[in-house]
């Protein structure tokens, strides 16, 4: 037999109704509509906006059981919100939203323990003295795994977390250190960790920092003598998710307490997940003790997505808005913005708003202004090599003259000025700029950094070199 929309959807009430008390069944269900049965993805009518946000709040995971029973594991669900046309036509619109299946994430409690700990054990997150500590995980629930779309340049990374989000602490991933550059997902990819977590283990306490606000509190922990209470309260964390831990990066102070921190955490067998946009080899000011243990687990890298992951991300995004576009037009888009996601979800969202707020049809010459005005906004890349052509032509001097080991003045200045740049604008290592500028090591980069910034404050004609050569890399 067929199934329909009507068929489906009654099959799944009979299912709701003996779930649920008879006045919640009459007041939420019974106004209900089915619409329409397309693949996997039934639509219901809701009277308005205001149901489909308590339905979502407050029923949507028996919705899904419901719905998994009927449609199997693929199965999704469209609200379709009639609404009155404020446009002078008299015919109400609909409004289209998919169901996110997604609750907020709850406070988790932490009975502490009084032996061997201070009984006055203070939360960095909240005011101190309170006994019974409520742990706000601070993770985004809308970052899932389900809008973390698997292409190639991320399935490393995405297989190791859901490994990690089944088995956190119980796996070789731990610590698991996912890097790449920006606007890439790696602090998507985090949160979807530590939400799949909790859904799976929801007595698991799981937390999400950044390592800027972990800095701080530490900071606030040492002006306050409470540093020992700090080091307690990171202990009793499950899995500690720690965001752009290269801001690390020389505050011996912070790495010392993390340091230990981290070691009580993984020989406790708690899991810590990390994210850099660089990798362990490339982290500069960072101990070695330190280094050595972000080593211990999987360093999994975020490359740029391929087109056909740009593609998928673009529909995923249009679906989520309950958004329609010709194929031609994300193809276009997909096509024309390849430097990372969040770019490509910032151009698909501008054309969105661009066709709605201003009630233009989206058009091929729509999509091609959007994207042009997108494209010369963002920021070229610059490379090493670049950068020294740009300094060679500068001091018009040829390449080979500015790599080269004479130590004439004008051309060490011009080679120092390059490695100064190499630093400014590059994410490369000491080491790397180095052996790309006349295969030096990285103490004669870092010297180098040093004599620019020393001469930029006594040398007036110097320190117009720095701001010509600055101006024609910023363009």
């Amino acid at each position: 037999m067929t199934k329909t929309a009507q068929s489906v959807w009654n099959n799944c009430l009979s299912f709701i109704k003996d779930n649920i008390q008879d006045q919640a069944y009459k007041t939420w269900f019974e106004p209900i509509q089915s619409v329409e049965l397309n693949d996997n993805a039934l639509s219901i009518q809701v009277p308005s906006k205001f149901f489909y946000e308590w339905l979502e709040e407050h029923y949507v995971k028996l919705l899904k059981v419901a719905l998994t029973k009927e449609l199997g594991p693929s199965a999704k669900l469209l609200y379709k919100i009639k609404m009155e046309n404020t446009y002078g036509n008299k015919l109400p619109f609909t409004e289209q939203i998919p169901s996110y299946n997604r609750t907020a994430v709850k406070p988790q409690e932490v009975d502490v323990p009084i032996v061997n700990k201070n009984p006055e054990l203070k939360n960095p997150f909240i005011i101190p003295g309170i006994r019974n500590l409520k742990i706000e995980s601070q993770l985004n629930a809308n970052y899932s795994f389900d809008n973390f779309l698997e292409g190639d340049s991320n399935r490393l990374a995405r297989s190791a977390g859901m490994a990690v989000a089944n088995k956190p602490g119980g796996t070789s991933f731990n610590p698991l250190l996912i890097f790449g550059g920006v606007g890439l997902g790696k602090t998507h990819l985090a949160h979807a960790i530590g939400v799949e977590i909790k859904d799976k283990y929801p007595e698991k306490t799981v937390l999400y920092i950044s390592a800027e606000i972990f800095t701080q509190q530490y900071i606030d922990s040492v002006k306050k003598n409470t540093r020992n209470d700090f080091i307690h309260f990171y202990q009793l964390i499950d899995v500690l998710i720690i965001d752009d831990v290269q801001f690390l990066s020389g505050k011996s102070g912070t790495q010392d307490v993390f340091f230990h921190i981290f070691n009580y955490l993984h020989q406790n067998g708690k899991q810590v997940i990390l994210t850099s946009d660089k990798a362990p080899v490339d982290m500069q000011d960072i101990e070695q003790r330190l280094l050595s243990r972000f080593k211990w687990g999987l360093s999994a890298e975020l490359h740029q997505p391929d087109y056909e992951t740009r593609i998928s991300i673009l529909k995923n995004i249009l679906f989520r808005d309950g958004v329609e576009m010709p194929d031609e037009i994300i193809e276009y888009v997909a096509k024309n913005i390849k430097s990372n996601v969040r770019e490509l979800e910032g151009a698909i969202i501008s054309l969105i708003a661009q066709s709605s707020f201003n009630k233009r049809e989206v058009t091929i010459d729509l999509a091609k202004q959007v994207v042009e005005k997108f494209v010369k906004n963002v920021k070229r890349e610059i490379s090493i090599d670049y950068i020294q052509k740009t300094v060679s032509d500068y001091f018009q001097l040829d390449l080979e003259t500015l790599q080269s080991k004479t130590r004439k003045r004008h051309v060490v200045q011009a080679r120092q000025l390059a490695m100064f740049f190499a630093k400014k604008f590059t994410k490369a290592s000491l080491a790397n700029i180095g052996s790309q500028i006349g295969d030096r090591d990285h103490a004669t980069v870092l010297h180098a950094c040093k004599t620019v910034d020393n001469l930029v404050a006594t040398d007036k004609q110097f320190k117009k070199f720095v701001e010509d050569i600055n101006k024609k890399l910023s363009l």
